[in-house]
């Protein structure tokens, strides 16, 4: 019972890597993953931009605002350092043998998606308000596509990063519901007796016996019967 919780197997299970590929949670994260690419590496290659196509000096192109660019960068590098790092726990995952060390790796899960999403949900509404107070002009019109790339992607990442942490949520609650039903199940002391029938089991108890018969004391001089003397 201890090897298989938290929505994995049993510890040092063989890994399949067709089936693990397969799986929602990987796909998720392989998708995500690819999002945050398109998010800094658009505002990294294209969102820098002469203002009117002849200044030699680069430009945030999200209202020539340098912190929406270096945010929507940060976030994304976060993200990305991020999918990798789960990707290696959820592959190595099965081979975890606590259930105090599943525990944890699914809190941090949780914690970790929950706080993506907050951050893209921020970047997403930085970005747009940006976007929307740029002026368009000739140089900046080169980098248009990337920004609203920047934006969408953005969107999209928020919905995943719910997804992900909704799925680690549900993780920890059925990795909490069997330890539970372990713990009710069997004793913590393997040495503790197990418990006895409850009443109405079926069971009767050993109270509910009548004496046997022929055991009842018999008196040492009976009536009507004497000891000869010889």
């Amino acid at each position: 019972m201890e090897g298989a919780s938290f929505g994995a197997g049993r510890a040092g299970g063989a890994i399949d890597p067709v089936d693990f590929l397969k799986q929602p949670q990987t796909l998720l994260r392989v998708t995500t993953w690819i999002f945050s690419i398109v998010v800094f590496g658009s505002i990294v290659n294209e969102c820098y931009v002469n203002k009117d196509g002849q200044s030699s000096e680069l430009l945030c192109i999200f209202n020539e605002n340098e912190s929406a660019c270096s945010y929507g960068i940060a976030v994304g590098i976060i993200a990305f350092f991020g999918c990798i790092f789960f990707f290696i726990v959820d592959l190595y995952f099965q081979q975890i043998s606590s259930v105090k060390d599943r525990k944890r790796a699914v809190l941090l899960d949780l914690g970790f998606s929950g706080f993506l999403a907050f951050l893209w949900f921020v970047a997403f509404c930085f970005l747009a308000n940006q976007w929307q107070r740029t002026t368009l002009t000739r140089g900046f019109a080169q980098g248009a596509d990337a920004a609203r790339a920047a934006i969408t992607f953005s969107f999209f990442s928020i919905i995943i990063w719910v997804v992900l942490a909704v799925r680690a949520l549900q993780r920890y609650r059925l990795g909490t519901d069997m330890s539970l039903f372990a713990t009710d199940q069997f004793p913590a002391d393997p040495s503790a007796p197990y418990p006895g029938y409850p009443v109405g089991s079926g069971t009767e108890s050993t109270e509910t016996y009548q004496s046997p018969p022929f055991t009842e004391t018999l008196e040492a001089n009976p009536k009507g019967y004497q000891v000869p003397a010889y």
